[in-house]
C-alpha cells in the first residue's frame, strides 16, 4: 500500500481504532497521525478513539486525541486501524460516510471492511503492519516510539508466538532512534497500580480450573468492580496471568458489563485456537488471543465456551 497515493488530494483525514484501545491500537493511531502530517502537511489529520489509559500519555499526540464524535462533513479519507469497521464505536459513522475507507489490521477475523484493505494475520501487531508500509526516511523518534509501543504490547514484549524475525528487525530499527525502550516496557506493560494488583489477586484466588485442569476461568462481577472503584482498564493482564499457570492450555477471563452480559477474553498456549472459539459468539482476534461479548448466566457462558474448547482439545473439527 502506498499511503501517499491513497491519500492524494485529501484535505480531511480521520483515524480510529477499536473500542477500549490497547497499546497496539493507541500506538498505530498516533504513529499514523504523525506520519501523515509529515507526508501531507496541508491535510488535517485527527484521531478519534475512546480515552486511552494514562500509561500511554508519554506518546506524542496523546493530548490531541478526540474522544467525542460530533456530526460533521464527511472525511476525504478515513482509516480503521487494528480492527474492522464495526468495532470503531461512535466513530463508525465517520468511517462509513467517508469518501474513501482504508482498513489496516492484523486480526485473522477481519475480512476487510474498506475500499482499500491491508490485513496481514501473520504479522504480530497493527503497528508492525503499518511500519512495513512507511517510508523509513520519514520515521522520526516520536513515530518510532509509538510504533514500538504497539509492537511490544501485542507481542507480549516478544514472548508470544506472533513474534517473527521481521518483528525483531523492526524493533531494532525503531529503538535506534534513542528513546528509553526499557522504560516503556516497564511502565506501560509490566507496572500495575495497587488497585490493579488487588483486583488481579482476587481474580486469581477465585479462579476455577476445569477440563482436567487444562482450562481455567475467572470472573469479576459488577459488585466487585464497584467495591474497588475499578474500570475495565484495571483488569488488563489478568487473563495473561491465568494463561501463565503451568498446565493450562486455555485461560478465560470475564467481567460483567450489564445484566447477564459479559466481556470475555481468552488466551491459549498451543492447542486451542481461541479466535475460532470467539467467532461462534460474534467475536474474534488471534489464534492465541481473542475475545467476545456473551449474554446469559456465568455458568451458561462457560458451558457454551467449553463445548468448542473441548472439541479442539480432543482434536475434533468444529
Amino acid at each position: 500500500m502506498d499511503l501517499r497515493e491513497e491519500c492524494r488530494g485529501a484535505k480531511k483525514i480521520g483515524i480510529s481504532g477499536h473500542i477500549r484501545p490497547d497499546g497496539d491500537c493507541v500506538g498505530v493511531c498516533l504513529s499514523l497521525q504523525m506520519y501523515l502530517r509529515k507526508l501531507l502537511p496541508e491535510a488535517e489529520v485527527t484521531v478519534y478513539i475512546q480515552k486511552p489509559s494514562e500509561e500511554f500519555s508519554y506518546l506524542k499526540g496523546y493530548d490531541e486525541i478526540q474522544t467525542e464524535c460530533p456530526e460533521q462533513d464527511p472525511f476525504d479519507v478515513y482509516f480503521a486501524l487494528d480492527c474492522s469497521g464495526d468495532r470503531l464505536g461512535d466513530a463508525e459513522k465517520y468511517f462509513q460516510n467517508a469518501k474513501k475507507k482504508i482498513n489496516i489490521d492484523h486480526h485473522i477475523s477481519n475480512f476487510g471492511c474498506g475500499d482499500v484493505n491491508l490485513v496481514r494475520p501473520e504479522v504480530g501487531s497493527a503497528c508492525e503492519v503499518l511500519y512495513h508500509i512507511m517510508d523509513a526516511e520519514l520515521i522520526d523518534r516520536d513515530i518510532a516510539e509509538a510504533l514500538y509501543t504497539g509492537i511490544i504490547h501485542d507481542t507480549g514484549v516478544f514472548q508470544y508466538s506472533n513474534t517473527t524475525p521481521e518483528t525483531l528487525q523492526a524493533a531494532a530499527f525503531l529503538i535506534s532512534f534513542g528513546f528509553d525502550f526499557s522504560k516503556i516496557i516497564e511502565e506501560s506493560f509490566y507496572q500495575k497500580t495497587y488497585l490493579q494488583s488487588q483486583i488481579m489477586g482476587r481474580a486469581l484466588m477465585e479462579s476455577i480450573r476445569f477440563m482436567d485442569g487444562r482450562c481455567i476461568v475467572s470472573m469479576v462481577d459488577r459488585k466487585t468492580m464497584d467495591f474497588y472503584n475499578a474500570v475495565p482498564g484495571d483488569l488488563d493482564g489478568i487473563v495473561n496471568q491465568l494463561r501463565n499457570i503451568k498446565g493450562i492450555d486455555c485461560a478465560i477471563f470475564m467481567y460483567e458489563t450489564g445484566v447477564l452480559e459479559y466481556k470475555v477474553s481468552m488466551r491459549s498456549n498451543e492447542k486451542v485456537d481461541v479466535a475460532k472459539v470467539a467467532s461462534f459468539f460474534g467475536g474474534g482476534g488471534h489464534v492465541r488471543a481473542a475475545g467476545c461479548t456473551m449474554k446469559g448466566t456465568f455458568h451458561d457462558c462457560i458451558n457454551n465456551l467449553s463445548l468448542h474448547i473441548d472439541k479442539q482439545l480432543r482434536g475434533e473439527q468444529d
